[in-house]
């Protein structure tokens, strides 16, 4: 493949990326983390709730403590140097001590979305052989305990609350390695320095075209190479308030690149307060208490925010154009922020999905610094962003420091560096695929760079859906299980930059005659009887059955059952009969937005 745009002197990028790789030789996140603590160890680390609605804390010390002897606690019930752990809980502090004691540990945690599917659950915590299974309460252990015929290689499972049969309790965990370490106060200190820059960090699994999750390899270097070169861009005084504080709501799933990187990794390097929120519905709420200064928000947050803090505004008579909200008294734009707790932000940043740059504007022009990423789980997180001073409206930023970009001639974003995934997991094809033999990581995004280096994406080559919401569903995997019912022929799952997934069904022409004559319609065509109460009955059911097979966000919460079959010759269908999804969404425009009605 040929390119046609390099922005990036290579003598640059290779003296830059030279002093990054020698800043992080002989550190690890463990090694930072043990600084961090040592050095912040009455800073307020965790804070969250209790059952009655008061707020809880512990601080650096008291996590570590905790961290030192969950650590021993997995080693003593048998997790070895190498085996993989799956996590399966909201956030809360224990999750985070979880991914911090597996490490610590020589282990390799693993997050699961909270709301897969057992089954999809299974073949993640099968595919890594995870010989541990760590998860908050009966719901998930419930799901897990559905598929455990199906993990030969899992041994133990840690429930963080309560007790049951066969499972081992958190306390437990933690009172085990407390015995360890007293026999042994250097072994918690002698096992996580093992941990090398070549070490995972972790797998994250993320949704592919083919529908089966690939794993992405992260390790210690690509990570720490991460957080250097991002404070390079935004060091730690700019994330801060006037005192020096850092806070953080954490929302987002860790099984996430993003959740991880900023809310478990990040205050492993720099102290921050962790304000844990369980459920993302409520990071409003809990924002108005936390005041964070620094808030990462997928598009959906903030345009939820954009429109309540419009329509706030609108009530009292208030501008609320973004040139005339710039012009507002300083103290009016303080006591507006104030509510939803962001009069102390000091950095905000949304990515993962497109964002309209109306909302950046109006959320700039009320004093948040409201900035555009761009990146994914193969290349550590974000690969690109701006400082809120170099921020430009409609970019998604520059390339972190270390890094080169090129486009190629279809305009695919091609990316290498540092950063870069070791690969995809037990899967060497897909890796090949997606990383050539000089180390350019293949984006399936498009973009354009302009003259001072400013990335724009412009498109997305790969298939997968990214809603406004910023999941990445796989379409293919949504449309197998639609498939699977015989009256459904063809089916195209729809949500790209929507908040919630939709299909357009094609009927299966054979199957559909034979019921129809099983149920005594005589003489209806396909075309009729997309529209006939008691076929769409069943296919209601089918659509049902399907999304019991799916994780939530990847379930099709409305459909249009279609009167006519998609062909090669009408243009639906590729000569090989691919699904030529553009031409669908463009055909069947006006059907799609009257699912979004």
């Amino acid at each position: 493949m040929t390119t046609t745009e390099w922005r990036q002197p290579p003598a640059d990028v290779a003296a830059k990326r030279a002093e990054i790789l020698a800043e992080i030789a002989g550190t690890t996140l463990m090694s930072v983390y043990a600084e961090t603590a040592e050095a912040h160890g009455d800073s307020e680390a965790h804070r969250w709730q209790d059952a009655s609605g008061g707020w809880q804390s512990l601080n650096y010390r008291q996590v570590r403590e905790k961290v030192r002897h969950a650590a021993l606690g997995l080693r003593a019930i048998g997790l070895r140097p190498g085996e993989f752990a799956v996590i399966w809980s909201r956030n809360r502090s224990e999750a985070t001590i979880a991914d911090y004691a597996v490490m610590h540990a020589r282990g390799i945690p693993v997050f699961l979305y909270n709301t897969l599917a057992p089954e999809q659950a299974a073949y993640i915590t099968g595919h890594c052989a995870a010989t541990v299974a760590i998860v908050e309460d009966r719901e998930y252990l419930a799901k897990l305990l559905s598929v455990r015929d199906q993990l030969p290689a899992l041994r133990e499972i840690v429930l963080i609350d309560g007790q049951q049969d066969g499972t081992r309790g958190w306390e437990d965990v933690l009172a085990l390695g407390r015995a360890d370490d007293e026999r042994d106060p250097g072994l918690f200190d002698a096992t996580w320095q093992q941990v090398t820059l070549d070490d995972l960090v972790t797998l994250i699994y993320t949704s592919g075209t083919t529908g089966q999750p690939k794993g992405v390899m992260l390790t210690q270097r690509s990570v720490r190479a991460y957080q250097v070169a991002v404070d390079q861009i935004l060091p730690s005084e700019l994330r801060s308030d006037l005192e020096g504080d850092l806070r953080i709501v954490t929302y987002l799933p860790m099984a996430h690149v993003t959740g991880r990187s900023v809310d478990h990794w990040g205050p492993m390097t720099i102290p921050t307060t962790l304000w844990y929120c369980p459920d993302h519905l409520k990071v409003i709420e809990v924002a108005a208490q936390a005041r964070p200064t620094l808030m990462f928000g997928i598009p959906r947050v903030w345009e939820k925010l954009h429109s309540a803090l419009r329509a706030g505004m609108a009530a009292f008579g208030l501008p609320v154009e973004p040139e005339a909200v710039a012009g507002l008294p300083a103290e009016v734009k303080q006591a507006i922020l104030a509510r939803p707790g962001l009069d102390a932000c000091r950095i905000a940043s949304t990515g993962s999905a497109p964002i309209d740059p109306a909302i950046i504007e109006f959320f700039r022009a009320l004093g948040v610094p409201l900035t555009e990423g761009w990146g994914m789980t193969e290349l550590s997180n974000a690969a690109t962003l701006a400082a809120p001073d170099r921020a430009r409206v409609g970019t998604v930023g520059t390339l972190l420091p270390g890094m080169e970009a090129r486009i190629a001639d279809d305009g695919e974003i091609l990316i290498r560096g540092p950063l870069v995934m070791s690969g995809y997991y037990k899967d060497p094809e897909r890796t090949a695929e997606a990383v050539d033999p000089d180390g350019w990581m293949h984006t399936g995004d498009i973009g354009e760079l302009d003259a001072d280096g400013y990335l724009k994406i412009t498109d997305r080559k790969k298939e997968l859906i990214i809603t406004s919401g910023g999941k990445n569903i796989s379409p293919a995997l949504v449309e197998y299980q639609l498939q699977r019912h015989p009256l459904i022929g063809q089916a195209c799952a729809i949500g790209d930059r929507r908040n919630y997934l939709s299909a357009l069904l094609v009927l299966d022409t054979e199957s559909v005659s034979a019921w129809a004559a099983e149920n005594g319609i005589e003489a209806a065509s396909p075309g009729e009887l997309a529209a006939d109460p008691r076929l769409l009955a069943e296919i209601d059911q089918a659509v049902t059955e399907a999304n019991s097979h799916l994780a939530r966000v990847e379930q099709v919460r409305r459909y249009k059952v279609l009167p006519d079959e998609w062909t090669s010759a009408t243009g639906e269908l590729t000569p090989t009969l691919k699904k030529r999804r553009r031409v669908i969404v463009e055909r069947y425009a006006q059907e799609i937005d009257d699912l979004y009605a």
